[in-house]
């Protein structure tokens, strides 16, 4: 067995070969540093007791392999192989991923502890001086309440990447409107404000929480989502408003951040037959590869190959509603006639099969049986608060909102 986790260890550790691009990549030929005698104390030991070297993973280089050269024995890797196991997969180790190794102080530079960040906020300690022992321990963080408003110019993405603004916080905002705005359609000068949680560690932003209130103006026309907890329990819901859920019975539409290349038409160009035919779907262009969900829970229908619509997924919502996603590169695993799946399930990924010029989804709509523009349909709506917190939600909605308010109105960088 000890024999066997060696050579996992140091030869049949799999890696992430792609570079990335990010400042603070260490290259695989880069020299490790060394960091001089100081006060700092780091993951709560004090440098100026140790030897610290902070370097990132080469190409085909593990945990062992750098151990070994700090005088960590086979036998001491082995338990260290055994007593992780059930904390941490080696399989997690990544070409450019960094690390802090703290050595002993003597000219043998013994190896005492080593670190390895999972996340910004976690990583797993690596104890040799008593023993061997492995923790996976979260860094000292603080959440703030922080507002920010932007006219859009460009994408949503490329707006709050302007203004230097975390793009978690776009995925975040798509989310909490998915049932209500069209990111396909989205206008230059639509506005946001928005209320929401961050997360920092060492003084660095690393994490955005809850969206806890957020106007958008769209084509507009003003539409709110404040963040309720009834319960305080974490399983909070978000409301207009009104007190109208946010959740409705069907997404707006199948895929994230993306545009619409070809709207329902009963009389379109078609691009590789090239006549004038009825185009009875709704075609978005995104990368190949970006997951496609199911706009409402269903049961699915088909899931297969088609000459003409190469790999699809036929979804059955209810007895008024059936859906159709075409031209995918690959159908999720699992997709199967009769399996029942939930609104935002992944149920496959853009590709170009079948009759298709490009990668793009097809997405096809269904109402009593015959085809429709999804676009031009008014949906299902969701259901409101419940009377009994009624109360309980103005309130915190007024509050909201007042903060809301008192952000500043964005303006256009343009003007």
């Amino acid at each position: 067995m000890g024999i066997i986790s060696i050579f996992v260890l140091f030869f049949a550790i799999e890696y992430n070969h792609k570079k990335t691009t990010s400042q603070n990549t260490i290259s695989s030929n880069r020299i490790a540093t060394i960091v001089p005698k100081d006060s700092v104390t780091e993951y709560g030991l004090s440098h100026d007791k140790f030897k610290v070297i902070k370097a990132a993973f080469k190409q085909n280089e593990n945990l062992g392999s750098i151990l070994f050269n700090y005088h960590i024995t086979y036998a001491e890797i082995d338990e260290l192989v055994k007593k992780a196991s059930k904390i941490f997969s080696f399989k997690n180790f990544s070409f450019g991923k960094k690390y802090t190794l703290f050595c002993s102080k003597d000219s043998v530079a013994k190896a005492q502890c080593f670190v390895y960040e999972t996340s910004p906020t976690e990583y797993v300690f690596f104890d040799f001086r008593n023993g061997i022992a492995v923790y996976k321990k979260e860094k000292e963080s603080e959440q703030c309440v922080e507002t920010a408003s932007a006219v859009i110019e460009g994408s949503l993405y490329e707006t709050l990447d302007r203004l230097d603004l975390s793009a978690e916080l776009a995925t975040k905002l798509a989310d909490v409107y998915a049932w209500t705005i069209d990111f396909y359609k989205i206008q230059k000068g639509d506005h946001f404000k928005v209320v929401y949680e961050q997360t920092y560690v060492e003084g660095k932003p690393v994490d955005v929480g809850r969206i806890l209130g957020t106007e958008f103006t769209h084509n507009k026309e003003d539409f709110y989502a404040i963040y309720f907890d009834a319960n305080n329990d974490g399983k909070g819901n978000y409301y207009d408003d009104k007190g109208n859920g946010m959740k409705k019975a069907f997404l707006k539409a199948p895929l994230k951040f993306s545009r619409i290349s070809s709207k329902y038409s009963l009389n379109r160009f078609h691009p590789v037959q090239k006549i004038n035919k009825p185009h009875l779907g709704t075609d978005y262009a995104a990368a190949a590869g970006t997951p496609i969900m199911s706009v409402a829970d269903g049961i699915v229908l088909d899931a297969k190959f088609g000459v003409y619509n190469g790999n699809y997924v036929k979804v059955k919502h209810n007895q008024t509603y059936t859906t159709q996603y075409l031209h995918m590169s690959k159908i999720a695993n699992g997709m199967r006639p009769g399996k029942h799946i939930k609104q935002g399930d992944v149920i496959g990924y853009v590709g170009s099969t079948g009759l298709a010029t490009g990668p793009h989804l097809c997405f096809r709509f269904w109402k009593n049986g015959k085809q429709v523009d999804p676009l031009k349909e008014k949906l299902p709506m969701s259901e409101p608060i419940d009377s009994k917190y009624k109360l309980q939600y103005n309130k915190v909605r007024d509050e909201m909102m007042l903060k809301i308010k008192n952000e500043n109105t964005p303006t256009s960088p343009n003007v």
